[in-house]
């Protein structure tokens, strides 16, 4: 069976290591790396059943599927490397693939896979089975707790604290390209959703601090001639405000996916 190597150790990665201990992630993790070896050995010890901590070069080499769960800056090297290995990857932090498009036509010189899961957002398959057409537009409003944005590069570039906003304001409206640069940690899913439909050019993204919001809000609407779809999600937050539960669910899933012989939806 597919072993899956796992590259990072925050609220992604220990959701997919108590998921293969439930029994709910059935295929077999090889072992786990991370910039913080202290910190993930430290969690590698609350579980019953540990997988190994290996070196990022020992990880690939023990695995077919290494699944990126640390953040953008290392999909570009950790791409390469996997790819040249002959191995698949699996890309959570998405927003990657808009700054460095070479990574998927690198997957297809390899004849190696390249998996982007849907993560915080749904309606993936209609967008992308829109697509086969003509798509007018496809926009995207983010509605997120005040907590969950502050501290962005876009913010902090132009010297904005969220903290203390008293009633909902929009501090961002522009590309999914742009978005994706401006807040790294938080739009992920309107990468997923350009490389769906339109590409990161052509999506427009607004996005609204919220005070007391305790969930992570999404609306897409996409118009073209197969009609209009509407979507909205409320996503619960992990322990990191910026992550929802939905995200480490779609991982599960889309991995359970690769061995489930019934493949449902486009």
């Amino acid at each position: 069976m597919m072993k899956i190597g796992i590259v990072g150790c925050g609220v992604v990665s220990q959701g997919l290591l108590k998921a293969s201990e439930s029994g709910l992630l059935t295929l077999p993790i090889s072992g786990i790396t991370s910039r913080t070896k202290v910190k993930a050995q430290k969690f590698l010890s609350t579980l019953k059943k540990s997988p190994k901590y290996y070196t990022r070069e020992e990880l690939i080499a023990k695995s077919d599927l290494i699944v990126e769960a640390a953040s953008g800056d290392v999909v570009p090297e950790l791409a390469r490397e996997t790819f040249e290995s002959g191995k698949d990857l699996m890309v959570i932090s998405i927003g990657a693939l808009i700054d460095y498009s070479e990574i998927i036509e690198l997957a297809k010189q390899h004849g190696c896979k390249l998996y982007a899961p849907s993560g915080a957002i749904a309606g993936l398959d209609g967008i992308k089975s829109a697509s086969i057409g003509k798509l007018d537009k496809v926009t995207m409003i983010t509605r997120k707790p005040l907590i969950a944005l502050e501290g962005s590069p876009y913010l902090v570039e132009k010297g904005i604290s969220v903290l203390d906003f008293t009633e909902e304001k929009e501090i961002f409206y522009g590309t999914a390209r742009e978005a994706c640069k401006g807040f790294p940690a938080n739009v992920n899913v309107s990468a997923a959703v350009s490389f769906a439909g339109i590409g990161p050019d052509k999506t427009q993204i607004r996005i609204i601090a919220v005070p007391d919001l305790e969930r992570n809000c999404h609306d897409i609407e996409v118009e073209g001639e197969f009609g209009r779809l509407a979507i909205h999600i409320e996503n619960i937050p992990t322990e990191n405000p910026r992550t929802g539960r939905l995200t480490v669910m779609s991982i599960i899933r889309t991995l359970q996916d690769i061995i489930d012989p019934l493949q449902i939806g486009t």
